[in-house]
Formats: structure tokens, C-alpha cells, sequence
């Protein structure tokens, strides 16, 4: 392994070679299992509960325990990338979820289901952001970046579209634990070929990670995502409501101690600049609507149109495909108009798409309903992974890895959001209606609320029509701790 010393951007940046291409492929394949693994247990949950029989508290804690530490641990995982390398990191996540993968599959008790799940929730915590950092330090050139970013992009969205199709196929077949051996391959093939195709990219002399701003942004995040997953499962609560205040004012806290410290998890500065806030909020709002529609469109295509599980996740392949389409599309049109312009026109495919699946959603066609979220499955992609690329692409190479973190961050906070609120929106309508056909006046209600924000979001887009990227100063000016090694293997 030859290592090179990174200096600040002279020319134009390199172009990506067969290594890069190659390695954009192995980065991909964990992204897939990480958001198929989110969903993929709500359907082995109730074979689960017959062969583990835990109670109700200890179930909810099997399914949920996972999200709750990868949305509470990205911005840390992110930081820690960055200081103490990212292949490191993306390796040893790897190991730990490859091995804990196989003891939550064939785990015993509920209790040692509950610990292996969170233990896989701080593993894919560490593999979430290194993974797009790397992308990050692998393209230097911005048209290169955009593509292998929109590839990512769609890998996530293939891996949690899949999710009810591979889960129905593995337990008609198997039993509960199978699930979970899925990315077991995965993982030993990253750790085959990783330290050959990945470069390493670290601090030379990193500072610590702050101890306080790790809790604090735990405090932060996973109270708040607590907060909305009951409110959509059992409505308002007290409970709810002092877990909400508890997690903003820890963000607050959070927040304020950043803005103190010479290497803060959280660049403020950088989260601040009105381009990138902006990504964070349209990424947000984009995964927000589409998570919710997605929930609902399930329930109503089983509970309201009658389908099975298996042909419930059929009826979505038309929208894995034209997401597909979009990550593709995404990377083309932004060499063609400003990707502002771009992320507004696949924001208006979105409106349309909502649009279709409120006029169709109680006429009782799958087809037509299912457009219409194909629609919005195109949209999502496109505009997520321009927002992505514009939150990593906008950082300077060093903080990477933090910015990863703020974007899967926002993302896990517009699913978590999307369906507490959309579903509760779907409920409230639904009591009024409990027959089929209640299911169908919920996700009309919710695809009506996904085009106001949407609009909203439009506004947004059509506010960040302008020259250029973000400008950020060089890692090269000098901040304490910023020299960076960049090795690649065999170089």
C-alpha cells in the first residue's frame, strides 16, 4: 500500500478508473442490505413471535431497536470516518455485521434477538456514511460524482423495494432467521475485496471524537424517531410528547456545544450555508412524502384491494424499475441544466405522481394506481440523489464524512416522519370509514398532503436557481487537524 499526501485542488480533478468503477460496485451491494434489512422484518415478525414468543414490548424492540441506533449513530459514524478512516470504519462495520448477523439468526430467547439487532443497528451505522464518503474521495471529478452518487442512491432504493418482495419468497421457504443471513455474503465479499478496490482516506493527526456530542446527538435523534413511530402506531401520548421535547432540546443543546468545539461532529457552518440547507430539507420532504405513500399504498393494496404479501411486492417492481431510470437519469440531466432546474422538474413528476394515486387510489385498479406511484418512485430518485450529491460534493474532501452523516441522517427523519405523519393522517380519516374502502380514502388524504408539501418543496428548488456549487475554502487553509492521507492499495 503506497500512501500519498492530499494537497488542496490544483486543475481539473482526475477522472475515475476501472479500481473506482469496481469499487462503486462493492459499495453498493452492503447499501442494498442495509435498507432491505430495515424493512424486511415487519413480514418475519409474526413468524417470529410464534417461535421466540416474546411479549409486545420485546417484539417492538426487535423490529425498531435497529433504526433507532443507525438514524441515532450516523452523525458519529460519519465524524469518526473521517478522523480515524473510512475504509477502516466500513470494514470493521462489515465484520461485526456479518458475524451478528448470524447470531440474530439463529438467537434463542428474545432477549438475545433484541441485543443482536441493536448491535447490527451500530454496525450499519458505520457502513451507511462510509460508504458514500468513500464515493465522495473515490470521484473528484463533480459529473463522475453525480453518477456514482445516483448509483448509491438507487442501490437504496432497490434494497428497500425488495425488502416484503425477498422477505415473502425467504419465509414461504425458510424459517424467521433466514432474513437475516441474506447479507451475510454481502459482507464477507466486502472483506474479501475491499482493502484491494477502496482507497483509505484519514486524518493524519485526528482529534478525539467528543464524548458528550455522541450522547448528545443520540439524545437527539432516537427520541424523536421514537416519538413519531408511536404516534403512528398508537396516536398522540404523553410519552410521545416529552420524548419529542426531550430529543429537540437535546438538539439544541447538541447544536450549541458544536459551535464550541475546534473539530465538532456537527460543521455547523457547513450544515448552515443556504445551498446545503436547502438539499437537507428538499431530501427530507422528497423521502418524507414517498415513505408514507409507500406505507400506506402496501396496507391499502393488501387490506383494500386484497392481495397478498408476495403480490403486494409485485405490484411495486414498476416503481423499482423507474426509480431505477431515475438514478440513471439524474447524472445525465445535470450536464444539461442546472441541477436546480433538474430537481424542480423531477419535483413536478412527483406532483403529478401524487396526483394520479389520489384520482385513482379508490377506483380499485391496481395498474393505474400503481403509475402513479412508478411516477413517484422516478421522482424520488432523482431528486434524493442530486441532494445527496450536493450535500457530499459541496463539502470540503475532509468533512466527508460528517456531511454523509447529516444526509442519511435526513433521510431516516423523512421515512421515520413520513409515516407517522401521513399514516396518522390515513388513520384519522380512515375511523370515519373502517370498511376496504377506509383505505383508500386514507392514502387519498395522504397523496393530497404529499402534493402540498411538495409544492412546498418546489418553491425551494425554484429558490436555488443560481451559479455553481457551493464554495467551501480548501482543506489545504490550514484548520487544525485538516491534513489529510489518501491511500489507494497497489498504488
Amino acid at each position: 500500500m503506497i500512501g500519498t499526501e492530499m494537497s488542496s485542488e490544483v486543475g481539473a480533478p482526475g477522472r475515475a478508473g476501472r479500481t473506482e468503477w469496481l469499487g462503486l460496485a462493492v459499495l453498493a451491494l452492503p447499501t442494498i442490505i442495509i435498507a432491505l434489512d430495515v424493512t424486511v422484518l415487519h413480514l418475519a415478525a409474526p413468524v417470529l413471535a410464534r417461535d421466540l414468543d416474546p411479549s409486545p414490548t420485546q417484539l417492538l424492540w426487535i423490529v425498531d431497536v435497529y433504526g433507532f441506533l443507525i438514524a441515532g449513530l450516523l452523525l458519529t459514524m460519519g465524524t469518526l470516518g473521517d478522523r480515524t478512516g473510512r475504509r477502516r470504519l466500513l470494514l470493521v462495520g462489515a465484520a461485526v455485521f456479518g458475524v451478528v448477523s448470524v447470531g440474530a439468526a439463529f438467537a434463542p430467547t428474545p432477549e438475545l434477538l433484541i441485543a443482536a439487532r441493536a448491535l447490527l443497528g451500530v454496525a450499519g451505522a458505520t457502513l451507511m456514511p462510509s460508504t458514500l464518503s468513500l464515493i465522495r474521495t473515490m470521484f473528484e471529478d463533480p459529473r463522475e460524482r453525480t453518477t456514482a452518487i445516483a448509483v448509491w442512491m438507487g442501490s437504496l432504493g432497490v434494497g428497500s423495494a425488495i425488502g416484503p418482495l425477498v422477505g415473502g419468497v425467504l419465509l414461504e421457504r425458510f424459517w424467521w432467521g433466514s432474513v437475516f443471513l441474506m447479507g451475510v455474503p454481502v459482507m464477507v465479499l466486502l472483506l474479501l475485496v475491499g482493502p484491494f478496490l477502496l482507497p483509505e482516506h484519514t486524518a493524519v493527526d485526528p482529534d478525539p471524537v467528543d464524548p458528550a456530542s455522541v450522547v448528545l446527538s443520540l439524545g437527539a435523534v432516537v427520541p424523536v424517531v421514537w416519538a413519531v413511530k408511536e404516534t403512528a402506531a398508537d396516536g398522540p401520548s404523553p410519552a410521545a410528547a416529552v420524548a419529542l421535547v426531550v430529543g429537540v432540546a437535546a438538539g439544541v443543546v447538541f447544536v450549541r456545544r458544536q459551535r464550541g468545539l475546534r473539530t465538532p461532529v456537527l460543521d455547523v457552518e457547513m450544515v448552515s450555508e443556504a445551498a446545503f440547507a436547502r438539499a437537507v430539507v428538499t431530501h427530507l420532504g422528497a423521502l418524507f412524502c414517498f415513505a408514507g405513500l409507500q406505507y400506506l399504498l402496501l396496507q391499502l393494496l393488501q387490506n383494500g384491494y386484497g392481495l397478498g404479501v408476495l403480490d403486494a411486492g409485485l405490484a411495486t417492481l414498476p416503481a423499482v424499475a423507474l426509480g431505477l431510470v431515475g438514478s440513471v437519469v439524474a447524472p445525465w440531466s445535470v450536464r444539461r441544466a442546472q441541477p436546480a432546474t433538474v430537481v424542480a422538474a423531477g419535483l413536478v413528476v412527483g406532483l403529478v405522481g401524487f396526483a394520479v394515486i389520489a384520482a385513482t387510489a379508490r377506483g380499485g385498479e391496481v395498474a393505474p394506481l400503481m403509475a402513479g406511484f412508478a411516477l413517484a418512485a422516478f421522482s424520488v430518485s432523482v431528486v434524493t440523489a442530486l441532494c445527496t450529491d450536493r450535500m457530499v460534493g459541496s463539502a470540503p474532501p475532509e468533512r466527508a464524512g460528517s456531511a454523509s452523516g447529516v444526509s442519511e441522517t435526513a433521510a431516516e427523519l423523512g421515512i421515520a416522519l413520513g409515516v407517522a405523519l401521513l399514516g396518522s393522517l390515513a388513520t384519522a380519516v380512515r375511523r370515519a370509514d373502517p370498511s376496504p374502502a377506509g383505505y383508500a380514502d386514507g392514502v387519498v388524504g395522504a397523496a393530497v398532503a404529499s402534493m402540498v408539501v411538495v409544492a412546498a418543496l418546489l418553491v425551494v428548488a425554484l429558490l436555488g436557481k443560481g451559479p455553481g456549487r457551493l464554495s467551501r475554502p480548501s482543506s489545504a487553509a490550514g484548520s487544525p487537524g485538516s491534513a489529510r492521507r489518501r491511500a489507494w492499495p497497489g498504488r
